[in-house]
């Protein structure tokens, strides 16, 4: 029997919530690897790919926002809140064009990067993930 996408979705979640947990109790002496290096390290752990990884600039409790795409069966997002830890959610169908946008930038040769920031971009993301209900704060 076929599961609905939605369940999908949650799964993706939820496997990069374990890969982050498993890094966390790894952390020695309580320090943190560097974000670029969790995210991929969760990626390849959970046989995904890194989508993009933005600054979030203005955010009160976000600094940082990456995305890991699973083709067909989705997309984790993952942000970094000011204190470091890192917090997971999957995305909808509402947020799927802004995460291909930040993706194609990601993907841009760095002149192209530094002509169109993106980082707006990374806060309409955010604030439509918040009004779905997640990384509320």
């Amino acid at each position: 029997m076929r599961q609905p996408a939605r369940t999908f979705a949650a799964m993706v979640a939820e496997h990069v919530e374990l890969a982050l947990f498993e890094q966390s109790l790894g952390n020695v002496g309580g320090l943190n690897r560097p974000f670029c290096d969790r995210v991929a390290d969760a990626a390849e752990k959970t046989a995904g790919s890194v989508l993009f990884d933005v600054r979030v600039d203005g955010g009160v409790c976000v600094q940082r926002m990456a995305a890991i795409g699973y083709g067909a069966t989705g997309t984790a997002i993952i942000v970094m809140d000011k204190n470091g830890q890192l917090r997971c959610a999957s995305v909808n169908q509402d947020a799927a064009l802004l995460v291909a946008e930040l993706a194609a930038w990601d993907a841009s040769p760095l002149s192209d990067k530094a002509r169109d920031d993106r980082r707006g971009t990374a806060t309409i993301l955010l604030a439509k993930l918040r009004r779905s209900g997640h990384f509320a704060g």
